[in-house]
């Protein structure tokens, strides 16, 4: 089961948050889960190149709080805030309402490497570019070796490098526990339009377990880090000397 299911969906309330925290009567949900949508594909296409990894949304009576999570913060914002003035009243007049009150949060995503929505849109902007699949995943999984995770599984399907007959193929590194409900799992799905087709592109990235009652355990000495990052980095880098 754990195979198949959405990895998100899967930990929803265990490890997971809702992406939309909002509650409507039922006469009203399908309007509010509407204006969602649209709000998300709206800040996904005309901020694609700020690096979205997540669009969450709030609502507080008549008044919606968009946070959104970016690996470039100045990007959306703008010079002294402009991109955010831009925003807000471009999301007022397709929602059809000038006068809503729209907060917007932007938060700096630190971890690049670590996010599966930068991953996989990373490797979908390379296979755009004709790059081989197999050099781009190589190299993703590199980087998000050296950023930390544990473990990282990705698959990519389709006409891979022009081949007349689809397929799929996928890679990993590490643990990725599928079935451990507790188990921290970012995942995302994105395509690449390339001249050949679309190509799939799904990313696992698992950044270690989630124990209740642990969360707040003070963190190990400092000193005992930097050990640690660079035993790991010199195991990867014995492993990729050896492909």
């Amino acid at each position: 089961m754990g195979q198949k299911i959405h990895p998100i969906g899967f930990r929803l309330g265990i490890t997971q948050e809702h992406r939309s925290r909002w509650f409507a009567e039922g006469n009203r949900y399908p309007e509010l889960l509407k204006e969602d949508f649209k709000i998300r594909a709206y800040v996904l296409k005309n901020l694609s190149n700020a690096g979205i990894s997540d669009v969450r949304i709030e609502r507080k009576a008549e008044q919606i709080d968009l946070e959104i999570r970016t690996a470039r913060p100045g990007v959306v914002v703008g010079r002294g805030g402009s991109g955010i003035e831009t925003l807000r009243a471009s999301l007022q007049k397709l929602l059809g309402d000038t006068s809503r009150q729209i907060r917007i949060n932007v938060i700096e995503v630190t971890r690049v490497d670590a996010d599966a929505a930068l991953i996989a849109d990373y490797i979908a902007q390379q296979l755009e570019r004709r790059v081989s699949f197999r050099r781009v995943v190589r190299q993703t999984i590199q980087r998000a070796q050296r950023a930390g995770v544990e473990g990282i599984k990705i698959q990519v399907g389709g006409r891979l490098n022009g081949a007349e007959i689809a397929r799929s193929e996928w890679t990993r590194e590490g643990r990725v526990p599928l079935h451990t409900l507790r188990a921290d799992i970012d995942y995302h799905y994105c395509t690449a339009q390339t001249i050949y087709g679309i190509l799939g592109v799904k990313v696992w990235v698992f950044k270690g377990e989630i124990i209740p009652g642990q969360e707040n355990i003070p963190a190990p000495p400092t000193n005992a880090q930097p050990r640690r990052r660079q035993s790991r980095r010199r195991q990867f880098e014995d492993r990729s000397n050896e492909g």
